[in-house]
């Protein structure tokens, strides 16, 4: 806990600046409660010095308790038909290598109704134990409904490693979870790995530029989000049956706040989402104009696959947002991969390093794109593509 000297002289600025609500003003003087977490945030902002970290940091907190590699698993329901995001099992393949390094168990974590068909194939990517909270009102997300079983269930069970899919509802529940457990969370992240115990996070930082490491040594749960086709989904142990453990917790009164009355997701124009087609054909600056992307759609359509862009394009007004694949846009996994008249900067190589084959055409023999792709044309795109469309309709 901060330590709060006889210098004090009850002004008050501690209390506005803490971001925990942790100090508060008693007999005119600073108080702090159980809430500080010692960030050192008032220590310059009290005018008087009164306020100072222990000399040795802040006391070390007991985490040989916290055990466990959890996977939290969103159920999708579209066009009727409800499934677990496959970016769920992505993570759970992660997962798998990750507690048999550490020697823990690996857990899902499905909340929702009508939950049990899904226990065989959760099951089948490595999970030894599933935890599950169902009932009918948890039908549809709500925020406050599913962070309250989330975090009963962290407290009653002490996981060491907490994984969230970087989805709508995973960056939605993620910081929740973190704000009320008071531990830290790394969102979007590229790479997991353990190292001395602990979570070694990696995520770009700096528009892309770099890619940092980022380690929560001193709280637990570890907690982080990735995004969909970052991670390989391998069916490890197939005809495995994991321990159901099924936990009763009564959503929350704070759930009844919110309602859902109707919920509408557009379909892509395409008919195929960026991040689940296995033919993708981007273009960039280089495509110039509306008629250079029409190049690009035709060659999707013949090889049965959908058209993404760069930012540089987005900009353009080429493309929709939704349409953008990179660091700030979708990541992408696909069998097949081409990018015309794209750079290849290291943030649009984020989101398509994943991808198995990937063919390069670009003006500039030395553009990064060809450190990436298997296959690499140099050349102008507005010209190479008319040639490869008609020999495919040959």
């Amino acid at each position: 806990m901060i330590q709060i000297s006889q210098k004090c002289v009850g002004c008050g600025k501690c209390t506005t600046v803490c971001p925990f609500g942790a100090l508060s003003l008693a007999n005119r003087k600073a108080v702090a409660s159980a809430a500080c977490t010692m960030c050192g945030a008032c220590v310059s902002q009290c005018p008087v010095g009164a306020l100072s970290l222990p000399i040795n940091g802040a006391a070390k907190k007991d985490l040989s308790a916290y055990k466990g590699i959890w996977v939290f698993l969103e159920i999708a329901d579209n066009a009727s038909v409800r499934h677990v995001r496959s970016v769920g099992y992505e993570l759970l393949s992660k997962g798998r290598e990750l507690a048999n390094q550490v020697g823990e168990e690996l857990c899902a974590v499905i909340i929702g109704n009508n939950i049990q068909p899904f226990f065989a194939e959760i099951s089948q990517y490595g999970a030894d134990k599933i935890y599950a909270v169902e009932s009918p009102a948890y039908t549809q997300y709500n925020t406050a409904a599913y962070a309250h079983a989330m975090i009963t269930l962290i407290k009653k069970y002490n996981p060491s490693v907490v994984l969230f899919p970087s989805t709508y509802v995973g960056r939605d529940l993620s910081p929740r979870l973190a704000a009320e457990l008071f531990v830290g969370l790394t969102a979007d992240c590229t790479g997991l790995a353990i190292k001395e115990g602990n979570l070694i996070q990696t995520r770009p930082a700096f528009g892309g530029n770099i890619l940092a490491d980022i380690k929560c040594p001193d709280y637990r749960p570890q907690m982080a989000t990735v995004r969909p086709n970052v991670f390989k989904k391998v069916a490890a142990a197939p005809g495995k049956v994991a321990q159901v453990l099924r936990e009763t917790i009564p959503v929350c009164t704070e759930a009844a706040r919110v309602r859902v009355i109707n919920t509408h997701m557009d379909p892509p124009v395409s008919g195929q989402k960026l991040d689940e087609a296995e033919v993708v054909i981007a273009g960039g600056r280089g495509m110039k104009n509306k008629a250079g992307f029409d190049l690009l759609e035709n060659l999707a359509q013949q090889l049965g696959g959908t058209v993404g862009a760069s930012r540089a394009a987005i900009d353009l007004g080429l493309k929709k947002k939704e349409d953008q694949i990179g660091q700030s846009g979708v990541t992408i996994a696909a069998k097949f991969y081409v990018a015309c008249g794209i750079s290849g900067a290291v943030q649009h190589v984020c989101g398509i390093e994943h991808s198995d084959v990937i063919v390069g055409i670009n003006k500039d023999a030395n553009a990064p794109i060809f450190n990436v792709c298997k296959y690499g044309f140099v050349g102008d795109a507005l010209q190479i593509l008319p040639k490869i469309l008609e020999q495919l309709k040959k």
